[in-house]
């Protein structure tokens, strides 16, 4: 069994729903030599997330912004953490909700995901800046 690691800073993006598996794949190349394997990805940081869905309709994007803005408003009175503006707490919140990594399955060194799916970094702050990813993949080589 193979392990490999990385860690990768992505670039800084406005607050939504972002694709961004191709970048993840190509910062470890060496999914490319795994047979069969796993790859977790974990964000380091507590007001982004990462989420796997629907990777060719960009509405599903702009819906899940919508969604998680109704379900988690800014600007909540019974907030006390608001250090860093209207967005803090929600953002905290929304991270929360879905999650601080993925797994997703390595065949023939490529990532076994289905047609329609994509890794979504999930930007939860107006100006959330640059995001660190650790990448870890582990498996048998081809």
């Amino acid at each position: 069994m193979k392990i490999f690691q990385t860690t990768i800073a992505i670039r800084a993006r406005k607050r939504g729903f972002h694709l961004i598996t191709d970048e993840i794949f190509s910062a470890l190349p060496e999914i490319k030599t795994l047979n069969v394997g796993i790859c977790q990805v974990f964000i380091q940081h507590t007001s982004a997330s990462l989420t796997i869905n629907e990777n060719a309709d960009p509405t599903v994007r702009k819906d899940f912004e919508m969604f998680f803005n109704k379900a988690v408003p800014e600007n909540d009175p019974d907030y006390e953490h608001d250090y860093e503006g209207a967005d803090d707490m929600p953002a905290h919140l929304k991270s929360s909700l879905l999650g601080s990594s993925v797994s997703l399955p390595i065949s023939n060194g490529k990532f076994a995901l289905g047609m329609w799916q994509g890794i979504y970094l999930c930007e939860h702050r107006n100006y959330g800046g640059e995001r660190k990813l650790v990448i870890t993949a582990w498996g048998e080589n081809i």
